[in-house]
């Protein structure tokens, strides 16, 4: 039985607190969050105790930590657990520099802890067929990668202010699964950044409609478009182009209903929530992570892979306020 310290019992913990609980292999032993009352209620909820971040990283009945606290705190709280001996599952992403997530991966290759980063996506059932046919040759060799990412709305601009921006925090997903797709590292990112939703983002110096244009060094293609709002729901597309064929994963909806009339096909609604879409994948990662720590070998996303996503953001970040393209 996989013991867990959870660090931050807001959305994001109290998702992955529930899938821990009812894993069968794992438990929460003790929570831990800046507002205590969230501490306390999720900790009821899955019989856990309530402690401070230091009890629980010294603690001897915790054997992993997840980290699902504010970015800014992941590099020094994954740095610390790691020196506590403990396995790690932290959020996306590391940090918002890429000089501090250099600094912090020696510190887990030291003390010789698996660390998983969050980039959930990878384990959507849908994504995950999809690569896992490309990966059996169906479309023959990857020529090209389009994802499409649109929120159903921009978040409040006091968030926007301390994200680290669009490419660092929205598109981060979308480097990680272009990595993952492409199975070659990019090379060259040119991106183009625009606001067209709200003024007030242009305030903050970020853009709220962006789109990533790369390449791998063999020639191999990936577009990545964003936005902040789609009036439609949350819009999450991809597909992969190859030698053979074309494979692609659409949006889902809220049911498979569909009413034909004379005026045509009509479907329902697409899913409006990040939570919603992606259950069934936040699942899939904190179970791939205990299984992983429970037979002893490394989880994917690793650290390496967070730091690379990573590069690619900056890359963007950089390419978008200079008007071209960056070489890596």
């Amino acid at each position: 039985m996989l013991r867990f310290g959870i660090l931050g019992a807001g959305r994001i913990g109290k998702v992955h607190a529930a899938t821990i609980a009812n894993s069968g292999r794992a438990r929460v032993t003790y929570v831990a969050d800046a507002i205590a009352e969230a501490a306390t209620a999720l900790a009821a909820t899955v019989g856990a105790n309530v402690a401070d971040i230091d009890t629980i990283l010294a603690a001897n009945d915790v054997d992993a930590i997840l980290i699902a606290t504010p970015t800014d705190t992941h590099a020094d709280l994954i740095e610390q657990a790691a020196r506590a001996g403990k396995a790690i599952l932290c959020e996306k992403p590391v940090s918002l520099s890429v000089e501090r997530i250099e600094a912090c991966l020696p510190v887990v290759e030291k003390a010789g802890v698996p660390l998983m980063i969050g980039f959930n996506r990878r384990f959507d059932p849908n994504f995950a067929a999809l690569r896992q046919r490309l990966g059996d040759g169906e479309v023959g060799d990857i020529e090209m990668v389009t994802i499409i990412s649109r929120d159903p709305a921009p978040p409040p601009v006091s968030y926007i202010e301390r994200s680290g921006g669009l490419y660092r925090d929205m598109m981060i997903h979308d480097f990680d699964m272009a990595r993952f797709l492409l199975g070659e590292e990019p090379v060259l990112v040119h991106a183009l950044g625009s606001v067209l939703t709200d003024k007030a983002i242009k305030a903050t110096g970020d853009v709220d409609t962006a789109a990533v244009q790369m390449i791998t060094a063999s020639g191999k293609i990936a577009v990545i478009t964003n936005s902040r709002r789609a009036s439609y729901g949350y819009d999450q597309r991809l597909e992969v182009h190859g030698s053979k064929g074309m494979l692609r994963a659409g949006n889902v909806h809220m049911t498979t209903v569909e009413a034909a009339t004379a005026g045509g096909f009509k479907a329902d609604v697409i899913q409006n929530f990040f939570i919603d879409r992606y259950v069934a994948a936040y699942a899939a990662e904190v179970n791939t992570f205990i299984d992983a720590v429970l037979k002893g070998t490394q989880p994917t996303p690793s650290g390496e892979d967070g730091l690379m996503a990573q590069r690619l953001a900056e890359a963007a970040t950089k390419s978008s306020q200079t008007g071209e393209a960056v070489r890596l």
